[in-house]
C-alpha cells in the first residue's frame, strides 16, 4: 500500500506544473485507469498499459502506455505513448480566467519533466491554448517543447528537436490580444 500511495504523489506533483495549471488541481486526487499497471519500489518506475487515462481535477492525460520515474532528489518525469496510428493526449484548465485551457497531442509519445516543468511533443505534435472552444493560439511541428514556467514555445521540423532545410514547415497560429480596458 505504501508504493499506491507513493505513486499517486508522484502523479499528483506530476501533473500540477504544466501551463500554470489550475490551483485547485493540487488539491485533487489522482486517479489512473489502465489494463495494466507494474510498479518497481527499488526502481522507482510505475508503468501503466492499455487505454491509460489518468485524471486530476481538471486535468486529463491519455495513452496507450505511460511510465513514470522518480529521480533521488524526489523529482518526477512521465513519458506517455502513443497507441498505433493514435495520439497521446492532454488537458489542462488553465489559471486566470474563467474558461482557459491548454491541449497538446502527438503522434509518439509526449515526456514531463517535473523539475524543469518543461513537455516536449515528438511526431505530429500540436499544442493549443482555448478559451472555451474558441483557439486562442496553436502551434505544429514534429517537435514542440513548452516550458510552462517561462511560457516559452520552441518548435521544430524534426522529432530529434532540430530544424533542418527541406525536412518540413512548422506553423502557428496566434490571435491578436484584445485589452478591454482600451478603448
Amino acid at each position: 500500500m505504501r508504493s499506491l500511495t507513493a505513486l499517486f504523489l508522484i502523479l499528483g506533483a506530476m501533473v500540477v506544473g504544466v501551463a500554470h495549471a489550475e490551483k485547485a488541481d493540487a488539491d485533487k486526487p489522482t486517479n489512473v485507469e489502465a489494463n495494466q499497471m507494474a510498479y518497481d519500489d527499488v526502481k522507482q518506475v510505475n508503468t501503466f498499459i492499455g487505454n491509460v487515462v489518468l485524471t486530476r481535477g481538471t486535468v486529463t492525460m491519455k495513452s496507450e502506455k505511460m511510465v513514470v520515474t522518480q529521480d533521488p532528489e524526489g523529482y518526477q518525469y512521465a513519458t506517455l505513448y502513443a497507441p498505433p496510428g493514435g495520439l497521446a493526449t492532454f488537458r489542462q484548465k488553465r489559471d486566470g480566467g474563467p474558461d482557459l485551457w491548454m491541449e497538446g497531442q502527438a503522434a509518439d509519445r509526449i515526456e514531463y519533466d517535473g523539475k524543469s516543468e518543461v513537455a516536449k511533443f515528438f511526431v505530429k505534435a500540436r499544442v493549443k491554448l482555448l478559451d472555451g472552444a474558441v483557439t486562442t493560439d496553436q502551434v505544429d511541428g514534429e517537435y514542440i517543447s513548452y516550458d510552462s514556467r517561462a511560457e516559452f514555445y520552441s518548435v521544430n521540423n524534426m522529432a530529434n528537436g532540430e530544424s533542418k532545410p527541406g525536412a518540413g514547415r512548422i506553423r502557428a497560429v496566434i490571435q491578436p490580444r484584445n485589452d478591454s480596458k482600451k478603448k
